[in-house]
């Protein structure tokens, strides 16, 4: 009888790589958006003075030396009174609950708001690690920015606070560098040269719903909407890109077009320029308006924005 075949046990590699998800959860406006860019080192979310811009989940990913990072812009939290508003809403915190860590974005120079209360009320059901950061330093006095911190650390354990600007850029370092020391040891989930999990054809139509309310803010409501229907690579390597802007009304289409079509022209023109400087392309960009008056109740819209449609 031969000897029974003796098998080493396999030892594991270790990972000597780190990964994690950080979720950026705050109130509309708080600047979100704007600290992802600043942490992504180039733009993956629109920025507006429109509150609620951002419908969905939009992930920036920084890879630093063996660490990656993917933060993760979430819609801002505040009390929802239509259907997608309470998706959006819902998304913010699901996302919160997925994540390795919750930064909180506060406005400093706004302070403690109804909103920040409820989100400081939500937070205490998120087990993993929460972070504080007060934005927009540079508009109140030092005194008051301590004072703030004080009062925000007394209402909930944070475990790190960070004040910054993100528009300027200062402190947003600081922060990077402790939130690459303290993610999970882990493979990486993205390339190290990716930046965001959005396709060009969903980047392409944020820009332009950029351009769109940075142009007609005042007027046209926040339910407007941009969709790239094709994308196409050309032979001699530019993009055409055929977008259409949805309104809910003859009046707002109207305004959309502007007289002799001169408003529409614009907004193209600007996305053009934007989505060429980012792809660094040529870009043909052909802009229609439609009326839908009821997308905001179509569950196939909200499965294009990566939201839950409810009835």
């Amino acid at each position: 009888m031969s000897e029974p075949e003796i098998t080493e046990p396999q030892i594991a590699e270790p990972i000597d790589t780190s990964c994690g998800f950080i979720a950026l959860v705050g109130a509309p406006n708080a600047g979100k958006s704007t600290l992802l860019n600043s942490l992504v080192g180039t733009k993956v979310s629109i920025v507006t003075h429109k509150a609620q811009t951002t419908r969905a989940q939009i992930r920036g990913v920084v890879t630093e030396g063996k660490a990656q990072i993917v933060f993760i812009d979430t819609p801002g939290i505040f009390a929802p009174k239509r259907r997608l508003d309470r998706a959006m809403v819902e998304a913010a915190w699901t996302a919160s609950g997925d994540a390795d860590m919750v930064a909180l974005i506060v406005d400093a120079e706004r302070g403690i708001t109804e909103d920040v209360e409820a989100l400081i009320k939500g937070l205490e059901n998120v087990r993993n690690p929460r972070i504080l950061i007060l934005n927009k330093i540079d508009l109140i006095p030092h005194e008051k920015l301590l004072g703030l911190a004080e009062r925000l650390n007394g209402a909930l354990r944070f475990d790190a606070t960070f004040m910054l600007s993100a528009l300027r850029g200062h402190g947003v370092k600081d922060f990077l560098d402790w939130a690459t020391a303290h993610i999970p040891p882990g493979p990486w989930h993205f390339p190290e040269d990716h930046l965001t999990d959005l396709t060009l054809a969903i980047t392409a139509a944020e820009i332009t719903r950029e351009k769109l309310f940075l142009r007609i803010h005042d007027e046209i409501p926040y339910n407007a909407t941009v969709e790239t229907e094709k994308f196409t690579i050309q032979k001699d390597g530019s993009y055409r890109i055929d977008q259409v802007i949805y309104v809910t009304r003859d009046t707002h289409k109207k305004i959309v077009l502007g007289a002799g079509g001169q408003t529409i022209k614009s907004i193209g023109a600007d996305s053009r320029k934007e989505l060429m400087e980012m792809y660094e392309v040529p870009v043909h960009l052909f802009l229609f308006v439609k009326v839908r008056e009821k997308w905001s109740d179509d569950p196939e819209r909200y499965r294009e924005m990566g939201l839950e449609w409810t009835k």
